[in-house]
């Protein structure tokens, strides 16, 4: 019903070809060459949890019950040969261990992520104050660097709220900036809200895309939601180090036993 609602506010008085029902319910095997798409163009649902049993109809390297991370993985798989994606994802996508660590190393290994646009806050007010992210990418070659564009608000604007939502007249800076993909974006440089990352540099971060604008100074911020979410990935990589010390301890019990 949103669907069919959403593309008749957008002109199509008759909408067709819509399919009912839970994309992920279908087994991930399933989909082969007569279901892939040039195009795919999707806001997956975020912060979500599936239902169980949802989980096992992907890889076992790929389970989570977490909705947006299956769709990423669905996506990868439903791409044509040169498709192109443009997926909004949430920052906790970026900064994810485990699974979705797995799932950013395939979807930089069999696509090129050649752009992602960092949203400020506030564009999904008054429903969830999550910030999100705008992600390009092309079926087909893996990825050599990523280019980070920030986009920021509008003169006089604060934050985004129901009566006053983000405009498509915003984004007209990264249409002019953008460039041509044929050329490798040869025509992009690099400005205050634009920077270049190397996949080389990612991997150095275990697949950590959260990178921050380095033409901006750091920034306090006393906005609830962002600190939540910064309290979430200190509170991940506080786990990660605890892993990390017991697997330390445990070979060196086992290695003094073993003397």
């Amino acid at each position: 019903m949103l669907c069919i609602t959403n593309m008749i506010l957008h002109g199509i008085d008759t909408p067709t070809n819509i399919k009912h029902g839970n994309t992920l319910s279908r087994p991930y095997q399933d989909y082969g060459d007569k279901d892939r798409f040039k195009i795919i163009v999707t806001n997956p649902p975020f912060g979500g949890m599936e239902e169980d049993g949802i989980e096992n109809n992907f890889p076992a390297n790929l389970r989570t019950r977490e909705t947006a991370d299956l769709f990423v993985a669905l996506i990868i798989r439903l791409l044509k040969n040169q498709g192109r994606a443009a997926v909004v994802l949430p920052d906790g996508f970026f900064f994810g261990e485990g699974m979705k660590t797995r799932l950013k190393e395939k979807l930089l290994d069999e696509c090129n992520l050649h752009t992602i646009v960092r949203l400020p806050n506030g564009v999904f007010n008054p429903y969830t104050g999550i910030k999100t992210n705008l992600l390009f990418f092309t079926k087909s070659q893996p990825t050599q660097h990523i280019w980070y564009y920030e986009h920021p608000y509008p003169e006089g604007v604060k934050s985004y709220n129901k009566t006053k939502p983000m405009r498509f007249e915003e984004f007209q800076p990264e249409i002019d900036w953008w460039g041509n993909e044929a050329d490798s974006f040869e025509a992009r440089a690099e400005t205050e809200q634009a920077w270049k990352v190397s996949i080389d540099d990612i991997k150095a971060r275990n697949y950590n895309l959260d990178i921050k604008n380095p033409h901006v100074g750091e920034q306090i911020s006393y906005d609830p939601d962002e600190l939540l979410e910064k309290y979430a990935k200190q509170q991940q990589e506080i786990s990660g180090l605890r892993d990390q010390l017991k697997t330390i301890l445990a070979e060196a019990l086992n290695n003094g036993g073993a003397a």
